[in-house]
């Protein structure tokens, strides 16, 4: 079955795993940044073991079910909660996500036909390949070459990007200044279309890359006589903006590429194939279906709520409208429903953010037209519905900080500074810009 309307709660990295190893959004959690303000994840009770608020890969230990990660994650991102509760932790690298599939699968592999015949047994793998750099072999990128991709962003809007200065834009596609650094699989900045196109070429090829390795699990399991026995799972941390609101190959905001995820799950006597999904999901939910497919009781303290209905082609309601934030380059938080895509944004960091943002994702999918302005009555229900939804989570007994306040105090600068951005825009020539830059942040 495949979930066409899964979405990370928070986004970018730390804060989607913590909610993958917690089961709660960032506002329960802690950590809506990558360090610093904004980025404290809060575990309750002390030194004990919360039995509402439990770890998802204790929670299933304690459970009856031996679990297992192959993950750099957190060491990459120094979030050391993250290898909590786990039988075994396998990082079997130092590169912290540099790592590419085939370097996994080595690890993985040898461990899966030592103990996939096991009964019982939650498995973690992840993967890198489709998160910026794209590295793999050429070959990869260049079996799309003769391939089409969207129509967007055309000429004319790249022509328009160009004319913006932040990372990640047409103009700073590299944040780094050193671009010798760049793969060759990846452009050096999008000029025009052909350098859009093999931006593209190379995330698909990163996906395709990935792809074949999740094959050779299969492949495996098929040699070891299990696959009809073994339930699995794809899915992902958070999307990529391709060139929305000017953003290329980051995950810098609240909006909709950044946050729709994949999601599609076999699980044998359970699911059918060709099934789709349309209904809303979070990724906090798909912690609390596996859970609730092993029998075993959802937390009370997470904030998923099982789908398994779904999964068995019953009638599931699903979630009429998600609630989501991201405190690290920008500080925002979004509502999605059926036809809208709402934003307010406290902080825009670098990026060309109106504070109240609304897209119409029937008609205009790629959030170009903010039309927050033509329909205030919208506007009023989405900030009605924020404000529910927040004073529901901190309403909580014994509930942290708001972590999205602390990402607005502090700013949401943890990897380039406003100083070191206009250095950079002066270092290339972009003196107006630098100018601006800094009389806007008084520096």
């Amino acid at each position: 079955i495949r979930f066409n309307r899964a979405y990370c709660a928070s986004s970018p990295c730390v804060p989607s795993r913590a909610s993958f190893i917690s089961g709660c959004f960032a506002i329960n959690h802690g950590a809506l940044s990558h360090w610093g303000p904004g980025c404290h994840f809060e575990y309750p009770e002390g030194h004990r073991h919360s039995e509402a608020y439990p770890f998802f890969s204790r929670y299933l230990r304690k459970g009856g079910y031996k679990t297992v990660t192959f993950s750099s994650f957190g060491d990459r991102h120094h979030a050391w909660w993250f290898f909590a509760g786990w039988d075994e932790v396998h990082t079997f690298t130092l590169r912290g996500g540099s790592e590419d599939a085939d370097e996994v699968n080595a690890a993985v592999i040898p461990w899966l036909k030592a103990h996939g015949k096991e009964e019982h047994y939650f498995l973690h793998i992840q993967y890198w390949d489709p998160h910026t750099m794209y590295t793999y072999p050429q070959e990869y990128a260049d079996q799309f070459a003769d391939q089409p991709i969207s129509a967007f962003p055309d000429e004319e809007t790249i022509r328009q990007h160009r004319t913006q200065y932040h990372p990640r834009s047409a103009s700073f596609l590299h944040p780094i200044a050193d671009l010798s650094k760049v793969p060759s699989t990846m452009p050096l900045t999008i000029r025009d279309w052909q350098d859009f196109k093999k931006l593209i070429d190379g995330y698909d090829a990163g996906i395709y890359y990935m792809d074949k390795h999740v094959g050779q699990l299969l492949e495996t399991l098929s040699e070891m006589d299990i696959e009809n026995e073994v339930g699995f799972i794809i899915s992902a941390d958070h999307g990529e903006s391709m060139g929305e609101h000017g953003i290329y190959a980051e995950h810098a905001s609240a909006t909709d590429p950044v946050h729709h995820v994949p999601l599609l799950i076999t699980i044998p006597g359970v699911t059918k194939p060709g099934k789709v999904n349309d209904q809303f999901v979070y990724n906090v939910d798909a912690i609390a279906t596996i859970t609730d497919l092993l029998g075993l009781p959802v937390p009370e303290g997470w904030d998923g709520i099982s789908f398994v209905p779904a999964l068995r082609g019953e009638a599931w309601k699903g979630r009429d409208y998600l609630v989501m934030d991201h405190g690290l380059y920008t500080c925002q938080r979004a509502i999605r429903d059926e036809r809208w895509h709402f934003i307010r944004t406290y902080d825009p960091g670098f990026y060309p953010f109106d504070k109240v943002t609304l897209h119409d994702m029937d008609n205009d999918p790629h959030q170009l037209f903010n039309i927050a302005g033509q329909y205030p009555e919208i506007v009023q229900l989405m900030d009605h519905r924020l404000e529910a939804w927040t004073h529901e989570n901190l309403g909580r007994p014994g509930h942290i900080v708001d972590p999205l306040q602390e990402c607005i105090h502090s700013g949401p600068w943890r990897y380039i500074t406003p100083r070191q951005w206009a250095e950079r825009l002066r270092s290339e020539g972009w003196d107006e810009q630098a100018k601006m830059l800094m009389k806007k942040y008084q520096i």
